[in-house]
């Protein structure tokens, strides 16, 4: 009896490894392993009848099944690892590669660099507690220039300055909409900042484009003094260029802040000693900012009398420039990999 069995066992043997043997492809080998050692296999029926077998006899026929079923996997095994070559040779064959040949990186991008500005200007006023608004691009002439105490015959409003899209509709000159629309809906205090895309009829050549990007900042509260504005500006630019520069506001105009004033910084590639690019003064100009004007806070339901606020405004691109040393805004724009890599 137990000769019989053993016989039947290295039948099961043979005719597995025989199949296998002639198996052509791995869908082959699947049937060939369900046929063998699948749930109704003909190897799992055997060892599944091993309880049948007289005790005496059963630690050995368990053995040989054991051994057999371990044959027959390696066989497996080896014959998919066979085909496997078998194919991946007939693929580089077919396909002409030449698998001797060094890999090829993949191209791993990075932040554009006025992205990488955006986010170190963006992090830099969130740390002195400022949050960052955002509006359309597509702006009516209300806020763009109305609601700023912009007049009708403003220079700005000249169809040579401004995208319009109709008498009323504009694409926005800068990103200051966006205080008022949030002004209108918010009481004060507020302190925000609002990065974004802006437009101008500009021709396009080293330091002008008619797209570009800007971030306003705005703050309103009882008692907001120039000071506060002159503390948070100069934190600001020790923050972007690091801490040996130095500030100086000079006065200037705008139509929704009075006083108004532009921000310098001393130059950071001479120190401040006078060179090319800051034209021997030893000063760069990189904003304007000043006290919000009354007429702006009585265009959104504000009390002048009550509350005070500062502006600001920037062109990302310029603090970009200033900050990697780039002499033409146009390389922004151009898509050259060879530029954008260097970020």
């Amino acid at each position: 009896m137990q000769t019989d069995r053993i016989d039947h066992l290295e039948a099961i043997a043979t005719d597995a490894l025989k199949e296998i043997e002639k198996a052509s492809s791995r869908e082959d080998l699947e049937a060939v392993r369900v046929r063998y050692l699948g749930r109704k296999g003909r190897l799992t029926d055997f060892m599944r009848r091993l309880g049948e077998i007289p005790p005496e006899e059963r630690p050995e026929a368990g053995k040989r099944a054991n051994a057999v079923k371990a044959r027959v996997g390696e066989a497996l095994d080896e014959r998919i690892d066979l085909l496997n070559g078998s194919t991946l040779s007939r693929k580089l064959i077919e396909e002409e590669a030449d698998p001797t040949l060094p890999g090829i990186e993949p191209w791993i991008g990075s932040y554009h660099p006025i992205s990488l500005v955006f986010r170190e200007i963006v992090e830099i006023f969130h740390g002195m507690g400022f949050s960052v608004a955002r509006g359309p691009e597509v702006e009516l002439d209300y806020y763009n220039f109305e609601a700023l105490n912009f007049p009708k015959d403003h220079p700005t409003r000249d169809m040579q300055d401004t995208f319009y899209l109709s008498d009323d509709v504009v694409m926005r000159t800068h990103t200051s909409p966006v205080q008022v629309r949030v002004m209108e809906k918010v009481q004060p205090p507020l302190r925000i900042i609002v990065p974004g895309r802006v437009f101008r009829c500009d021709s396009p050549d080293a330091s002008h484009s008619p797209v570009f990007h800007q971030v306003e900042g705005l703050y309103v509260d009882r008692n907001v003094t120039f000071p506060q504005l002159k503390g948070c500006l100069d934190a600001f630019a020790k923050g972007i260029f690091g801490p040996h520069v130095m500030t100086r506001f000079r006065p200037s105009f705008f139509p929704f802040t009075e006083p108004s004033a532009e921000v310098d910084i001393s130059c950071i590639f001479c120190g401040g000693a006078g060179c090319r690019v800051c034209k021997r003064t030893g000063w760069l100009e990189i904003l304007g900012s000043g006290m919000v004007d009354p007429a702006v806070f009585e265009a959104v339901g504000y009390d002048p009398e009550i509350f005070t606020g500062y502006a600001f405004g920037m062109g990302v691109e310029r603090i970009a420039m200033l900050k990697y040393g780039i002499n033409d805004i146009r390389l922004f724009y151009e898509n050259d990999t060879r530029f954008l890599s260097q970020f």
